[in-house]
């Protein structure tokens, strides 16, 4: 990317570097000597996914890429979620898993996103380890969607720092196995649309945004056990 082609966000920038500093799960740079270790990680976690949590600034608010899947699908079939998917054979991390999906979903060119961390795993009810890959997209006006209709119904940008927000949101309480916890529910509208998220989508981004933004959320969390939450510390 040409960077005299636009003015790179403060805020972002600061952002990007206090993640890098952190400790990542995924090398973020071709280390050659991390292959082996992780063809031999994904050879024992064939269940394994990654979702692209990408941001980028509009105004004064950080934003982030989410999607509405599409109806056709046997799984999750209208829900939304992060562009992301289950780790291919050929994905050499889950930075490229990221990548790959969101190319194919929504036409997100890689060489946009600037990939600055990746978080723990969550684990989900289908027994699938999901890695949160977090990249910032630099230039948002360069980033022309192109939706795959057979997994993608519509895409849509929501401000980060709502997942932190009671407002617009609802709880509910479940319980599985004897472990009681709160799903929520944020509702977004967006081009004359409502949008609401929820589940496993909702708690990467509530803890997303509380590392973005370094503070905890307006309201209790009580995620499930199953998720075995483990973020960095940044």
């Amino acid at each position: 990317m040409d960077s005299n082609k636009f003015t790179r966000s403060q805020k972002l920038l600061e952002l990007s570097q206090r993640f890098r500093q952190s400790r990542s799960v995924s090398p973020l740079s071709g280390d050659p000597s991390s292959s082996q270790s992780n063809q031999s990680e994904r050879s024992k976690r064939p269940n394994r996914a990654a979702v692209l949590i990408c941001l980028f600034e509009e105004g004064d608010d950080i934003y982030v890429i989410l999607t509405q899947r599409s109806s056709k699908l046997s799984s999750y079939s209208g829900e939304v979620s992060l562009p992301g998917g289950r780790t291919d054979e050929e994905d050499t991390d889950d930075i490229q898993t990221a990548l790959r999906e969101a190319k194919e979903e929504i036409g997100l060119d890689p060489a946009l996103v600037d990939v600055v961390t990746v978080l723990k795993p969550f684990g989900s009810k289908g027994n699938v380890t999901v890695f949160p890959v977090i990249g910032i997209l630099w230039d948002k006006q360069a980033f022309n969607p192109i939706l795959n209709a057979d997994e993608v119904e519509s895409i849509f940008y929501a401000p980060l720092e709502m997942f932190l927000e009671n407002e617009n949101r609802r709880q509910e309480e479940r319980e599985v196995g004897g472990d009681k916890f709160l799903h929520h529910y944020f509702y977004h509208k967006t081009n004359d649309r409502v949008y609401v998220i929820w589940a496993l989508t909702a708690g990467i981004l509530i803890d997303t945004a509380s590392l973005v933004f370094r503070r905890p959320p307006d309201f209790q969390q009580r995620m499930p056990k199953f998720w075995n939450r483990n973020q960095s510390n940044l």
